[in-house]
């Protein structure tokens, strides 16, 4: 088995040609983006566009039927079972439905990733989930159960799950959805300032567009699963592509 090695210089997330098809549907069509080293890159169209498709084929979940996927300077396509576990070692992954563990209490989900990784004493577990539970104002359920808690809470655990690791990548499918807009805010900001602090290469899909702009680099738009749009945030914004500037600023001119 071949070592999955990441070096902090090659961080970058390089995608080319990508396609993915489900049946006769094709999901992506030919996707190519590169996410640059320490930028926060967030990923915007309409639904199923192919936005979780994409997340999902870079740690791997899915495999697509052609193209490249570079995780730094590794082809996360050409890898093995085994080898794609020990890839995704480098993420943290925040997933659209949640998926926490309902046999695990809130702290134990939160500091899954760090046990699994190894190398943290108790100590130093139990005061990273208090800190992360505390960053996403949950501070003290670090004993409740995933079935007692709203989809808004259930959301906030998982970005307290997906940062306990201090990840070089994160990817997270709609951090802000089911939550009110302060709070939808506030839960961006955080996620901005952890991508700073630990210089993480980041992709971010989410719906909240208005708000989403205000953290992102750069910004890529996804249209049937073809990628229509890949620049700066302020591209973004000034864009005069019909259907960019019909998405991103609201602006209504018939149907996408």
């Amino acid at each position: 088995m071949r070592t999955v090695r990441l070096s902090r210089r090659a961080t970058l997330i390089r995608i080319e040609e990508l396609t993915k098809r489900f049946g006769d549907n094709t999901v992506l069509d030919r996707v190519s983006l590169t996410v640059p080293s320490g930028c926060l890159y967030g990923l915007v169209g309409p639904g199923a566009a192919g936005k979780s498709v994409l997340l999902k084929s870079i740690v791997g979940l899915v495999t697509p039927e052609s193209g490249r996927i570079f995780v730094g300077d590794t082809d996360v396509c050409t890898l093995s079972e085994i080898e794609l576990q020990k890839s995704r070692e480098q993420f943290g992954f925040l997933f659209q439905n949640y998926a926490l563990f309902d046999y695990m209490t809130v702290g134990e989900n939160i500091a899954f990733p760090l046990r699994r990784r190894g190398g943290f004493t108790e100590e130093q577990i139990q005061a990273r989930v208090a800190e992360r539970l505390a960053a996403v104002s949950l501070g003290g359920f670090e004993a409740r159960v995933p079935g007692g808690l709203s989809g808004g809470q259930k959301k906030r655990v998982g970005v307290a799950r997906a940062t306990v690791a201090t990840a070089p990548f994160v990817l997270y499918d709609e951090p802000a959805a089911g939550l009110d807009p302060v709070t939808s805010q506030k839960i961006f900001n955080l996620l901005r300032k952890e991508q700073r602090e630990a210089n993480a290469t980041v992709i971010m899909v989410s719906s909240d567009i208005d708000r989403l702009l205000t953290v992102t680099d750069r910004v890529g738009m996804l249209l049937r699963g073809t990628l229509v749009f890949d620049g700066t945030t302020e591209e973004a914004k000034a864009s005069e592509i019909p259907v960019v500037r019909q998405f991103i600023r609201g602006e209504v001119e018939g149907p996408l």
